[in-house]
């Protein structure tokens, strides 16, 4: 707020005062003219000392313009009047309001440059970021279309050996149906017209069939093992083993037909598993061997029994070792045939003829390898025939839980060896 001050000069005439001159805001424009007034009225005879004050009074009108100007209109009441004698007279200036007005101006200018410049800094952050997003939105489309490009391409590629595979099933059906409809799988085994009219497809369809067998054969293994476990009665028991017993049967007749297809498929095991060939006797297992192995699982055993698995096991190796001694004279012999072959002159007129006929000699020896192979099955599977008469039904029934756990052993141990890390 403004304050009027009451200014007394050094040589003013006494008794005059001002102080009831007051200063309001509508009067604030027209502050210079009524204080040369006044001043013109009450000083018109100072001296030149008080000219000079005069003109520092003059000279701080400026400075009271910018305070006026910065603290706005203001009315002046004549209890706020304070007495001028200690200060110098305030003169006002006309370019008061002129300059305060335009000094606003200036600020709402420069504010609202400032505003605008910031305004203009948060759209282009707005942009740049709206253009940042939009790119990582078009990256994204991007890698999600290729990896749907991939994942098509996968589909596709599983889908086309899906078929291939379906296709080849289909074939191997084709070939297992036409052996069947020639005779090839049936009890009686090959006929003369058709002993090797499918050629290299007859390993191919009996390890299909033995596959299959052994599948059939695990799941009658699985239910004699819940029946077992499960404690089920005798009957039960007996007529689950006499099931898994005649799936045997069924096994021996598979490798008669595939015996006289191919002899040496089956003699060598191809059809099993590494390690089962590890073990291997004449296509098969030893008889006497798994006696072996069930008798300590069948404890106790009454003597009777004891004494007729002794029996069994010594017969077994009886025929066995006789079965082998001749496959060793029939080894012998063929390679005396073979041998006796080559004996005979290159360039000789009978070359040919005798070569002819040491190779019908040798073909002849190798049927008899067939009925060392039946032989060997046929003592197989009458000793478990006999071992099955031997015991009772829940002993029968761990007895064949024992094999079969053996050669699923064998089975894995082969799976982990094939699957060693190797260095």
């Amino acid at each position: 707020m403004y304050s009027s001050h009451l200014y007394r000069g050094e040589n003013s005439p006494a008794g005059f005062s001002i102080g009831d001159a007051v200063l309001t805001p509508k009067s604030s424009n027209n502050l210079a003219a009524a204080t040369s007034s006044a001043l013109h009225l009450q000083f018109g005879a100072l001296s030149h000392g008080s000219m000079a004050t005069l003109e520092m009074v003059a000279s701080a009108v400026p400075a009271l313009d910018v305070a006026a100007a910065a603290a706005g209109r203001m009315t002046f009441s004549r209890g706020q009047v304070e007495n001028w004698g200690d200060s110098t007279m305030v003169v006002s200036s006309t370019r008061t309001d002129t300059s305060t007005d335009v000094e606003i101006e200036d600020r709402n200018k420069t504010l609202g440059s400032g505003q605008q410049g910031a305004t203009a800094c948060a759209d282009s952050s707005a942009v740049s970021k709206g253009k940042n997003g939009e790119q990582k939105s078009l990256r994204r489309l991007a890698q999600n279309r290729e990896a749907a490009k991939k994942s098509r391409l996968r589909k596709k590629a599983y889908v086309q050996q899906l078929e291939s595979s379906r296709l080849k099933l289909i074939q191997l059906e084709q070939v297992l149906q036409r052996a069947r409809q020639q005779g090839v799988l049936l009890a009686n085994g090959f006929t003369s017209d058709h002993s090797y009219s499918i050629g290299g497809n007859a390993a191919l369809v009996f390890d299909m069939e033995y596959a299959r067998w052994l599948e059939d054969h695990q799941r009658q293994i699985n239910e004699l093992r819940s029946a077992l476990n499960s404690q089920a009665n005798n009957e039960d028991l007996r007529l689950l083993v006499e099931s898994v017993m005649s799936h045997y049967n069924e096994v021996f007749r598979l490798k008669s037909i595939g015996t006289k297809s191919d002899v040496f498929h089956i003699l060598s095991g191809m059809w099993t598993t590494p390690a089962e060939r590890c073990f291997m006797w004449l296509g098969g297992f030893r008889s006497s061997e798994l006696l072996k192995i069930v008798v300590t699982h069948l404890e106790p055993l009454t003597d009777q029994q004891l004494m007729g698995i002794c029996n069994l096991q010594h017969s077994s190796q009886q025929a066995e070792d006789a079965l082998s001694q001749g496959m060793e004279a029939l080894q012998q012999s063929l390679t005396e045939t073979l041998a006796s072959a080559s004996l005979v002159p290159a360039d000789g007129p009978d070359n040919v003829s005798n070569y002819m006929g040491q190779m019908t000699m040798a073909m002849s020896k190798l049927s008899t390898l067939e009925n060392f192979i039946r032989q060997a099955d046929l003592l197989r599977q009458q000793t478990l025939q006999q071992m099955h008469r031997i015991l009772t039904a829940p002993q029968a029934a761990r007895a064949l839980l024992t094999i079969s756990d053996y050669f699923s052993r064998l089975r894995a141990l082969s799976s982990l060896w094939l699957a060693r890390p190797r260095d």
